[in-house]
């Protein structure tokens, strides 16, 4: 339900040149909901006339919007995820509002309206694939900042050349422009493809008057050399997030790349998955790399996250955690082949009593990590807010076994078990015994054995698709509707129980 106020913004963006003639004689709290008329409805232009006279020095997409329902995926104001046109429209104001500065400055004129010093940009894109074809990618959003730091700084450098056209001191000296500069703060998404034009748009940023400042950088398919370089062109202060994903950098690379963070001092969350590090191969070096990753890891004192997926670290957990300075409160371990010993390790940890999220998919409990697991969820069950179990091998048996520990978690939102062969009537139990659990918002629970058309490979893919077309969706749909009726009879219409891994994906340790 929109405000009046709101309705009103809405008709007057409507209405290009109407909106145009009336800003200069709009008080400045009228921006904030003009602002969000013209993004709700898709006013590109309206936009770019907002950021053009922006009256105050702090324009923060996110704050205006709203964040996103940590379990739905959507911004309260704009239902879905934020209009790329907009986005851009965005940028190109702020690239306008810049180059008519930087004319100014060289006439030795000034008409400036607009006070905009900072744009925050966080948390408004991701790389999330459900994003639709509208969306902004945290990709194209990355190369749409770098581009216009570019193109600015390319301006400024043609005024200053044009140094003639400037208004002279009494010295006869040409007096030196007024201070000028916009910082964006964003999420920034790099990749081979758009290395090049990042890495310039930091270099440039750096004395520009569009300055790019990062607060979560994430790099993909890089190597070492391209990746040392981008950390080092990065401001420090504010990097809270470092994620560095497919880019295979194996012990010795991650021990090249480690050093370069110890500069974040601020940094809280560290993502190494897929990195190619496997203890399990008898290769030279491993000890000593182990200790040199051990090592660098304790030179990060605020490390609150830590994400190590598919590195094989059988038996060395406790090397590998044993420097840190802090405990943490997300540690995500999927598919790490971890030991029985590993378990132990992190049960009788300073990190267990305090975690909030824990990954441990991938593993087999079936057998004899079965009671290790237990053991670290009675540890964890004060603090546990997330947790995953996924492709873990969990039968219904298993399960209804492990529910006493689970239901001891008191504090759980969400429970993800993807990929597990449980039937119906397991899902049914999980139900009934979880539904005590007050804060229990959004369960990802696997497609049950028994709706499958035929008997598919097992495990499963995480990604959900290749055994969808094995699935009796009349049955599946049947199973679903079931437990929704359970839910709301259960006084739980709250809660979310989906097969889908899309909302489950929005899920971040910044948003528990």
């Amino acid at each position: 339900m929109h405000s009046l106020v709101f309705l009103c913004a809405r008709r007057l963006v409507s209405h290009r040149p109407g909106a145009r003639r009336a800003l200069a004689l709009l008080p400045a709290e009228l921006y904030p909901v003009l602002f969000q008329a013209a993004f709700l409805d898709g006013r590109t232009l309206a936009l770019r006339d907002l950021v053009g006279t922006w009256p105050f020095p702090v324009l923060s997409l996110q704050r205006l919007l709203g964040h996103r329902n940590r379990h739905r995926d959507r911004h309260p104001l704009l239902g879905e995820k934020p209009s790329k046109l907009c986005v851009q429209a965005v940028i190109l104001a702020v690239v306008a509002h810049l180059r008519r500065a930087l004319e100014e400055s060289c006439c030795g004129t000034s008409e400036r309206r607009c006070r905009l010093r900072v744009l925050d940009m966080t948390g408004l894109q991701d790389d999330d694939a459900d994003r639709g074809p509208e969306g902004m990618s945290l990709w194209s959003g990355t190369v749409a900042l770098a581009k216009a730091c570019i193109e600015v700084s390319k301006h400024q450098s043609e005024c200053l050349k044009r140094g003639s056209k400037r208004r002279k001191g009494p010295s006869g000296a040409s007096a030196a422009p007024q201070p000028l500069g916009v910082e964006v703060r964003a999420d920034l998404f790099v990749n081979g493809t758009s290395f090049g034009v990042l890495r310039d748009a930091l270099r440039v940023g750096a004395a520009g008057p569009l300055r790019l400042k990062c607060r979560d950088f994430h790099a993909e398919e890089l190597s070492v050399a391209g990746t040392v370089s981008l950390l080092e062109s990065l401001e420090p202060a504010g990097v809270r997030r470092v994620d560095l994903r497919f880019n295979n950098l194996g012990l010795a690379g991650l021990c090249a790349v480690l050093p370069h963070l110890a500069r974040f001092t601020d940094l809280l969350s560290l993502k190494l998955p897929y990195s190619n590090v496997d203890v399990r191969r008898l290769a030279a070096g491993t000890d000593a790399g182990l200790r040199c990753l051990a090592a660098q890891l304790g030179r990060l004192p605020c490390l609150k996250e830590l994400n190590l997926d598919s590195s094989r670290l059988s038996g060395k957990l406790r090397q590998l955690l044993g420097d840190l300075q802090a405990p943490l409160e997300s540690l995500e371990l999927a598919f790490c082949s971890l030991l029985p010993g590993d378990f132990a390790f992190l049960s009788q940890s300073f990190h267990a009593p305090a975690l909030r999220k824990l990954d441990l998919s991938g593993h087999d409990f079936s057998e004899n990590l079965f009671q290790p697991l237990q053991h670290l969820l009675e540890e964890t069950s004060a603090s546990l807010l997330h947790l995953d179990l996924m492709e873990c091998r969990l039968t219904d048996a298993r399960l209804e076994a492990l529910l006493p520990a689970l239901c001891r978690c008191s504090r759980l939102c969400c429970l993800g078990l993807f990929g597990n062969p449980l039937s119906t009537p397991g899902l049914k139990v999980l139900l009934r015994k979880t539904v005590v659990l007050p804060d229990l918002r959004l369960v990802v629970y696997p497609y049950p054995v028994d709706c499958y058309s035929r008997e598919p490979p097992w495990p499963p893919s995480t990604s959900g698709r290749l055994f969808e077309d094995t699935v009796d969706e009349e049955r599946f749909a049947a199973v679903s509707a079931e437990l929704c009726r359970m839910l709301v009879s259960s006084g739980r219409a709250d809660a979310v129980w989906t097969a889908s891994l899309s909302r489950h994906g929005a899920l971040d340790y910044f948003t528990l």
